[in-house]
């Protein structure tokens, strides 16, 4: 690419278990706000939840798939996958989330990676999760009466992919989409966008002897990247096409945002997503999270949609 299109990650979304467990979880424990109820655009019997900041800005963004009840098998994590999703917490404020998240039932260890400490936690569905202390995040923190500015979640800090083969992962992102290496530590290699901030990093995981990890319930179905509009979406489609191997969708309406779909080295599934039209395209901002949005193609089968869905609150 001769342009840097990729300015960091937009979401994660990974399939789940129950809707009620996974709301409390993100929303009470976490103190992330729930930014959009809405439902899976490809199997609208299923809630599609979007969790984040007070505007939902990209990067900041948490979405699940709570499939309980559907039938979905049980997940493996592997090679292939998106198998940490990390969250940006302030300096200083690792021993408020031990406790918090020991409070409420989730225990949680601490490692440290690349001059960082953070708390690895499962979530209910058995989503690992880290939370990375930083100093230098100046985001904007949705908190609640309980989480404070000075320890609540900024946002997105980073996702870890596992792979078998390393050499040509490192090859693919950092020749192909603009990533370069910022730093190795045993079996990790961190991938930063340009900036070098919570929100950029792109960490591999090399796992060589390890099974392809198998997509399902408690596992990540794809890590969204964030591009500045339309035309700056369609340029990247057309650099992917350029590229050998790879398949990308069309751009797809997903009402908060366009996008496009591919899978990456070893058949990890990354989206590219636009920054606007954001999340007020069908609420204000204090509305944002407080009543089920369908697109406009569901609107005539809400009654259907409705009767299926658990309840949530």
């Amino acid at each position: 690419m001769t342009e840097q299109l990729l300015q960091g990650l937009h979401h994660i979304t990974a399939t789940v278990g129950n809707a009620r467990e996974d709301y409390a979880f993100y929303t009470r424990v976490l103190g992330l706000r729930l930014v959009k109820q809405t439902v899976n655009f490809d199997f609208p019997q299923v809630y599609h939840l979007y969790y984040g900041d007070e505007a939902g800005d990209p990067g900041t963004i948490f979405t699940t798939f709570p499939y309980q009840g559907q039938g979905i098998r049980r997940g493996l994590p592997g090679p292939g996958q998106v198998v940490i999703s990390g969250f940006s917490i302030p300096q200083g404020s690792l021993d408020f989330w031990r406790r918090r998240l020991e409070t409420h039932g989730f225990g949680a260890s601490q490692v440290e990676r690349f001059g960082q400490k953070a708390l690895r936690v499962l979530d209910p569905s058995g989503l690992l999760l880290e939370l990375t202390e930083v100093s230098d995040d100046h985001r904007t923190p949705w908190t609640t009466t309980e989480i404070t500015p000075t320890e609540a979640i900024r946002g997105l800090h980073h996702v870890v992919v596992s792979v078998r083969d390393l050499a040509p992962s490192i090859a693919f992102f950092t020749e192909y989409l603009g990533f370069t290496v910022q730093a190795e530590q045993g079996s990790y290699t961190r991938l930063a966008l340009p900036g070098m901030s919570s929100g950029q990093f792109l960490e591999l995981r090399h796992e060589p002897g390890e099974a392809p990890g198998r997509q399902g319930m408690g596992t990540v179905h794809h890590v969204a990247w964030r591009v500045a509009d339309d035309a700056q979406l369609l340029a990247l489609r057309e650099h992917l096409l350029q590229l050998p191997g790879l398949q990308p969708t069309e751009i797809k309406d997903r009402n908060y945002f366009h996008s496009v779909y591919c899978r990456m080295v070893e058949g990890v599934l990354f989206e590219f997503a636009t920054i606007p039209p954001g999340f007020t395209v069908d609420e204000t901002t204090d509305q944002l999270g407080t009543a089920l949005q369908l697109p406009p193609w569901e609107e005539a089968n809400r009654p259907t949609i409705t009767s299926l869905l658990p309840p949530l609150f």
